[in-house]
């Protein structure tokens, strides 16, 4: 007989026994197994595969060391490191094929944490009260999904059995299927773009893969960008083509797609083989709420992209700080880094079938960033724009080099 797949489920039994025993029966009853993990502080309710005090053993130290404590945030803390290790250990024994939690904002973050620190592919499924909306520190940069759980996790009604089982079953028939991914042997290659480059991004990844690569492409809304980030501090990368810029623009101009001082900072770190391209600075984006009244956005162009984002036009003075921003990363630069700009134009928007085109900035960007770079960093133009051919041609030719070179190095 073939062994069934285990599925780690994370309850709490002081608050949450019923709930923890409706989901293990569901789970049984889908054709998998069940490692309850469970993580209470006020009781020992008994039952659970990994008991509260084997989770407080874990964190080094007892359960009733833990509620001495008498701060939840920091009784948490201890839980969060106890459960990680828990879950890992037994992991390591008796490999689990996918995790199933329910929760408020306690136990989502709790056993989000968890799901967080297990490999991508992993199927992770949050049951939680605060799946419908509140979901990106939970998420983070792993393929965490959220259930909405409609009423409280407090008892068992109509809709919250349904819930359940739903999740329960969805769970246990991706675990049925998981099987571990095995790495890569292809060279990868990280990649960022928006809609607005999506013909750049198609050729280069196109290119990039006829070359026999892995190609990671990442959309720049703010995770897309922390994920690039994320991937290329924790894995063996080739290099990157970043090619996507609008998030370190919105760092800059306080837009909503902003990831922060470490974003474009990873593989000039790790000296990876790095392509920089400014596609999608000819704007930030702003909610849409804002493009209202006489003047808004200071003055500056705009397009209101849908009912939540707003494109706005970057003047020379914006582009100005970009080019210092990007000079300050690259000055802490030992890999090799190729930076290219295409003088036709930024982004569909930035183009003259766009709304946002100024002809003009390209040039002006291109000297700027020649003003604020170390000098080992040439400034490359290309007389195309972004989304022409010719362009994508000049990146893939670049990344080229930088990984020829460096398989040689």
């Amino acid at each position: 007989m073939a062994t069934k797949k285990k599925v780690l489920l994370i309850v709490t039994q002081d608050t949450k026994q019923h709930e923890a025993k409706f989901l293990r029966d569901t789970l049984e009853a889908a054709g998998v197994d069940v490692i309850h993990l469970d993580p209470s502080v006020r009781k020992v309710m008994g039952g659970a595969e990994i008991s509260p005090d084997a989770v407080a053993a874990a964190a080094g130290m007892t359960l009733d060391e833990i509620r001495a404590i008498r701060h939840e945030g920091k009784i948490q803390e201890k839980m969060i490191e106890g459960s990680i290790k828990t879950a890992h250990r037994v992991h390591a024994e008796t490999p689990i094929s996918g995790i199933l939690s329910i929760g408020g904002s306690m136990g989502t973050t709790l056993s989000t944490q968890v799901m967080q620190s297990f490999p991508y592919g992993m199927p992770k499924l949050m049951i939680s009260t605060l799946a419908s909306g509140m979901t990106a520190g939970f998420v983070g940069v792993k393929d965490i999904a959220m259930l909405n759980s409609v009423c409280d996790i407090s008892g068992l009604n109509s809709i919250s059995r349904d819930v359940y089982r739903n999740g329960a079953n969805a769970v246990a028939g991706m675990a049925r299927g998981y099987e571990p991914g095995k790495p890569e042997e292809k060279p990868l290659v990280l990649v960022s773009t928006l809609g607005t480059t999506e013909a750049l991004s198609r050729a280069v990844r196109e290119g990039l893969e006829a070359d026999g690569c892995e190609v990671m492409v990442f959309h720049t809304t703010g995770n897309g960008g922390r994920t690039l980030e994320a991937i290329c501090a924790e894995r063996d990368v080739s290099a990157v083509v970043d090619m996507s810029l609008v998030e370190v623009n919105d760092f800059i101009q306080g837009g909503i797609c902003a990831v922060g001082p470490e974003r474009a900072t990873t593989a000039v770190g790790r000296g990876i083989p790095a392509v920089f391209a400014p596609g999608n600075v000819d704007f930030f984006i702003m909610p849409s709420d804002l493009a209202e009244g006489d003047m808004p956005f200071e003055g500056r162009d705009f397009h209101v992209h849908n009912a939540a984002l707003t494109a706005v036009r970057t003047t020379a003075e914006d582009l100005g700080k970009l080019a210092g921003h990007m000079g300050e990363i690259f000055a802490e630069a030992e890999g090799p880094i190729r930076f290219l700009v295409p003088l036709g134009g930024f982004s569909s928007h930035d183009s003259t079938e766009g709304t946002l085109h100024r002809p003009d900035l390209p040039a002006v960007f291109a000297s700027q960033c020649e003003a604020a770079f170390p000098d080992r960093i040439a400034v490359e133009t290309v007389d195309a724009h972004a989304n022409d051919r010719a362009f994508a041609d000049a990146l893939l030719k670049a990344v080229r080099e930088l990984m020829a070179g460096n398989r040689s190095a």
